[in-house]
């Protein structure tokens, strides 16, 4: 059974109550900054609180791992419209421990694609047109390594203004507590 009716049975309850007025906000990040995190449920309401935000403080831009796997992909993408459209005057980027992406094994999951009725030819094609799943579905051994991975594409991406600092943090999800890996990241020249 499909959770879709329950979420619009409450949506409905929700609107007619006016409980949203607790949330009103704009689309500007009162705090100007943009955070890419972890999809990971436990930091759905963790993080902003261990951090001290509310709602409207913060754009939060989230995937597996908190990974920018691609230059032009689209949480770079939202980065981007975050400090140019938006108002962000800093970025920080926020892996935690036990992280999924950690562990990730992409011959695995390559098996849960075709166990799950993708064609192997899907692949094989994908792989010839330069989608190497190695690299798509890429974790990272240390959390730290994959918040360093993103930091340094953010920095190093054409487009992205240098004034803007580009910060580095590592959450244990257990506490909330924060470990800064960088602050201001700045390549050596």
């Amino acid at each position: 059974m499909s959770i879709v009716p329950s979420l619009l049975a409450y949506n409905e309850q929700f609107v007619e109550e006016k409980r949203y007025e607790d949330y009103l906000t704009d689309k500007y990040p009162d705090k100007k900054v943009a955070i890419l995190s972890c999809m990971d449920t436990r930091l759905v309401e963790l993080l902003p609180k261990a951090l001290g935000f509310k709602n409207g403080d913060a754009k939060f831009i989230k995937n597996a791992g908190g990974i920018l796997t691609q230059p032009f992909g689209s949480a770079m993408r939202s980065i981007l419209v975050a400090v140019y459209e938006l108002g962000a005057r800093e970025i920080i980027v926020i892996g935690h421990r036990n992280c999924g992406m950690n562990s990730i094994d992409s011959e695995r999951m390559v098996g849960k694609f075709i166990e799950n009725g993708i064609d192997p030819l899907v692949i094989e094609t994908l792989e010839n047109s330069g989608i190497r799943m190695d690299r798509f579905l890429r974790g990272f051994e240390r959390p730290e390594d994959g918040v360093m991975h993103s930091v340094r594409m953010i920095r190093r991406h054409p487009l992205f203004p240098q004034s803007v600092p580009v910060h580095g943090f590592v959450m244990d999800p257990e506490t909330g507590a924060i470990e800064v890996i960088v602050e201001d990241f700045r390549e050596e020249q």
